[in-house]
């Protein structure tokens, strides 16, 4: 193609350099492009909406997504609403996609999501709830995945990235839904994600740069394991903490995490002993990892954890978890954590 929508947010593209090389290869090429950054953190099938217009309108022949999960995310929506002008807004989870999507190179520039390598799109709908999208019109058709882009990220956004990889790669490998080979590249996320989370942890200093390389191919190896098994329930409640309190997704799922591997203990003993293994740890220590990273301090009334108690009745993630974990039990766990 000739003409390209890239999409960002404010600041990653810029801070981490990937922007400016973009531009200068387009530069090169002559290939004209148009800047789209109003993509914000959960974004909006709305703002999405517009990214697909505004390609529209300037006749892009492909997409660039540069960011996070994020504007990785919101890219792949971009290019589906770009070919369909049928699809509005929040209509994008029912209705048909009728066009195949403009075609999508995405850049990362954290060591997160593994939007890069999975064909999901988690968007924020217009009632202000996040909820996530699937299938073939979802997936990248190229990642340019090189860390460097990840050497900007300040401390907190790193440890919250990484937690975020460290939950795909954990809540994936004991679903229903796991095979024997992503259950493999879950293990190997982990081992490469988890002592580097000890060190974060005890030095409170930022990652060297071969330890960024880590943890961003560790991202696409529990991206990997993501886009078979899916998350559990860590994930479909982590989503409210974000919602409601703005805490930073990576840290609003796992802070859940601990209670789930009781859960995966319980489930398959053998394929626990397997993580703890990779871990090099025992379950306590993990389990108290997990929460000083996270370091969350909030509280939540009785009236709100009500209010989740009725939406999650239907949450999948809960089917997706490896016991018969319900919302009953998630309101026990939110009331023990947050009251």
């Amino acid at each position: 193609g000739k003409k390209c929508l890239i999409v960002t947010g404010k600041t990653s593209a810029k801070k981490s350099g990937a922007l400016d090389e973009l531009i200068s290869v387009f530069n090169e090429l002559d290939i004209e492009y148009s800047v789209f950054d109003e993509i914000t953190e959960n974004p909006l099938t709305k703002n999405c909406c517009n990214g697909g217009k505004a390609a529209r309108d300037f006749g892009a022949d492909f997409v660039v997504g540069i960011g996070g999960g994020s504007p990785l995310d919101a890219s792949k929506a971009v290019c589906v609403y770009a070919t369909n002008s049928h699809i509005v807004n929040d209509d994008i989870y029912t209705a048909k996609v009728e066009n195949e999507p403009l075609p999508l190179v995405v850049i990362g520039t954290t060591s997160g999501t593994g939007s890069e390598v999975s064909g999901v799109s988690v968007l924020t709908r217009e009632n202000g709830r996040k909820q996530s999208i699937s299938g073939k019109n979802y997936y990248a058709d190229y990642a340019i995945a090189d860390a460097k882009y990840t050497y900007s990220v300040p401390y907190r956004t790193t440890v919250s990235t990484a937690l975020d990889a460290l939950a795909h790669a954990v809540e994936s490998m004991f679903s229903p839904r796991a095979d024997f080979l992503t259950q493999q590249f879950a293990l190997i996320s982990i081992k490469m994600i988890y002592p580097i989370l000890v060190k974060l942890n005890e030095t409170k200093e930022l990652p060297t740069e071969e330890e960024r390389n880590t943890l961003y191919f560790a991202s696409l190896y529990a991206g990997f394991a993501l886009n078979k098994g899916g998350t559990g329930f860590p994930h479909g409640m982590g989503y409210a903490l974000t919602e409601d309190y703005g805490v930073p997704h990576g840290i609003a799922c796992a802070i859940f995490l601990p209670q789930y591997l009781r859960e995966c203990e319980k489930a398959n003993h053998t394929l626990f002993n397997q993580l703890l293994e990779v871990m090099d740890d025992d379950k306590e220590a993990v389990e108290k990892l997990i929460y000083e990273l996270c370091d969350l301090h909030i509280s939540i009334p009785d009236e709100r954890i009500k209010e989740y108690e009725k939406h999650w009745e239907t949450l999948k993630n809960f089917k997706n978890s490896p016991t018969d974990f319900n919302n009953k039990d998630a309101v026990a766990l939110v009331k023990n954590l947050f009251r």
